[in-house]
């Protein structure tokens, strides 16, 4: 896009809560640049003007930890839910391993158009396509780059298919990290499934590719008392411990779940910096507990919220402010409010900034220019200038636009450049496809889930 893009008469906020009114942003070069009153920027020849008519202006979301492909594949359904890890895992792995990377192009501009509506400006993606893993990072990068989604792609590679086989998937993926340490959109981080899942030799060869290509890190921490057993039995160490002898926790380190895991170890994810992402609706879903929020919470862990393969962020803030308000009542949380900013918005923000190394979560001047405007004229307190409960405010509001990197990708409810119908069509057809070639659960696969899910 040519010239500036110029917010006019935008509802903002400022980090202490207060609302301004009347305000307009300009965005240039991926940055926001200036932030004023209305009436302190005209418009200027060539600049793209949005009237947002008093409407709020927040910073984009982070989804901390997606499955965009996976959320397709495998919604979330009791007919799978209802199975123990190992089965579920079994199933997973039957569908993801009959992917292409065309077929992982179309499930993911679905899945990003959806996300783009829902208000996320930036993904951290663990995606699982084991026969061209290089193909299908590659392909969920045009994807992004093509919609205008901000993405950070790993692989959840695994050692269940002996070590030579996870040793070549987890080089294809370093190649794809090296390929796109720069990219002002989409970047690479190296990934693995989960403790319980991968072997020495893998977890040790991904220490040597992080130290030397300082990459992030994306994988599952302590998914479930499973993983915890697992790893017990298989390498006489707990999780977390396991993961911080081959150097994969630090701050640009991405961990999902941390269902299991106990105070010390708590302070130990604090001190290397890693994050957190939580997945509270999944762990409602698939193995009820408040665990982690309650273990993470005040020993200063930076956390964030992640779909993680069920649903969207709006599901797993709702999934949240449950597992938060229960623990609060139960005495042992004190702020669920608090909590519910510091998952969707703080921790979020740090994760961010963090792997693009540009400031971002605020609408201020050198801020990333991830912006969304919502359909919503936000109620503020005519004393002390805050907006009480706007959580509550936009959740229920539509997504009017959403700007990436200073790229505006829907305007006004509408996806710019695509016929999402079309994108739903083709998602309709690959799903049906490899749910063929799997034959996913079938009557053949005794004691699993008929139908593919």
């Amino acid at each position: 896009m040519e010239g500036r893009l110029v917010l006019k008469n935008c509802s903002i906020f400022r980090a202490d809560g207060r609302g301004r009114t009347g305000m307009a942003i300009v965005v240039e070069d991926g940055l926001i640049r200036r932030v004023a009153p209305d009436a302190d920027v005209p418009v200027l020849p060539g600049d793209w003007e949005v009237s947002c008519r008093g409407r709020l202006v927040l910073p984009g979301l982070v989804d901390c930890h997606s499955h965009l492909v996976g959320d397709l594949l495998s919604p979330a359904s009791g007919e799978v839910l209802l199975h123990p890890p190992q089965a579920r895992l079994d199933y997973e792995r039957r569908l993801s391993s009959r992917l292409t990377a065309q077929d992982v192009e179309v499930l993911s501009l679905h899945a990003m158009a959806r996300a783009l509506h829902s208000g996320v400006t930036l993904a951290v993606e663990h995606l699982s396509c084991p026969g061209d893993v290089a193909g299908g990072l590659e392909a969920q990068a045009r994807a992004a780059e093509r919609l205008g989604l901000r993405l950070v792609s790993s692989h959840a590679t695994h050692s269940l298919d002996g070590a030579p086989l996870a040793d070549a998937q987890a080089e294809a993926n370093a190649d794809f990290v090296r390929r796109r340490s720069s990219h002002p959109l989409v970047r690479g981080a190296l990934g693995f499934h989960a403790s319980w899942t991968s072997g020495d030799s893998l977890l040790r060869r991904l220490g040597v590719l992080r130290e030397v290509s300082g990459a992030p890190v994306v994988f599952h921490l302590s998914e479930g008392d499973h993983d915890l057993a697992t790893t017990w039995e298989h390498h006489g160490q707990r999780v977390v411990p396991r993961l911080e002898s081959f150097g994969l926790l630090g701050p640009l380190s991405v961990a999902a779940y941390a269902r299991s895991v106990d105070d010390a170890e708590s302070i130990r994810l604090a001190q290397s910096g890693t994050c957190v992402a939580l997945g509270p609706g999944a762990a409602l879903l698939v193995e009820p507990s408040g665990r982690a929020l309650e273990t993470l919470l005040g020993r200063q862990n930076l956390m964030g919220l992640g779909s993680g393969g069920h649903g969207n962020l709006w599901d797993a803030l709702a999934a949240a402010l449950v597992t938060a308000v229960g623990a609060a009542r139960g005495s042992r949380l004190v702020d669920p409010d608090g909590v519910l900013v510091q998952l969707f918005a703080d921790g979020p923000a740090e994760v961010c900034s963090r792997l693009f190394g540009v400031p971002s979560g605020a609408v201020e001047e050198g801020r990333l220019a991830d912006l969304v405007v919502f359909d919503c004229v936000p109620s503020v307190e005519q004393d002390s200038g805050q907006a009480p409960h706007l959580l509550g405010q936009i959740g229920r509001s539509r997504v009017a636009w959403n700007i990436v990197h200073g790229r505006v990708t829907i305007r006004e409810g509408q996806l710019l450049g695509v016929d999402e119908v079309e994108l739903a069509h083709e998602a309709a057809r690959v799903l049906t496809s490899v749910r063929a070639r799997a034959r996913a659960w079938d009557a053949e696969t005794p004691g699993g889930p008929v139908g593919g899910g």
